[in-house]
């Protein structure tokens, strides 16, 4: 299991959002960001595996990018959002869960366990 995981329940649809794109991103000391995983979510609006073995996770400032648009889109649903993107700290040691409060016009995140 990666440091950092996720769960998406579409409150709208009473239930979670299975199958959303979400784009992990690190941010380098030049501002940039730079895609080090990702994946799409399980039935149960899960992902809890999104970087390789390879993929050395350091302190420092991240992303994660959901696919609210796409997601909604496969529903025929309008939505406000075409991605909501969370930004966050990671330090030293931990895990680091992130869940996310959807509907197609309102979001809610904080930090989960």
């Amino acid at each position: 299991m990666s440091k950092i995981s996720t769960h998406i329940l579409d409150v709208s649809q009473g239930k979670p959002a299975a199958d959303m794109t979400v784009f992990l991103y690190y941010q380098q000391q030049n501002s940039e960001w730079e895609a080090i995983g990702g994946g799409a979510t399980d039935k149960d609006g899960r992902l809890p595996d999104m970087v390789g073995e390879d993929v050395k996770m350091q302190p420092g400032i991240y992303k994660l990018k959901f696919a609210t648009e796409e997601y909604y889109e496969s529903l025929g649903i309008d939505t406000f959002y075409p991605y909501v993107e969370v930004v966050f700290y990671l330090e030293k040691g931990g895990h680091y869960h992130v869940p996310l409060l959807l509907s197609p016009f309102g979001y809610s995140t904080y930090r989960g366990s």
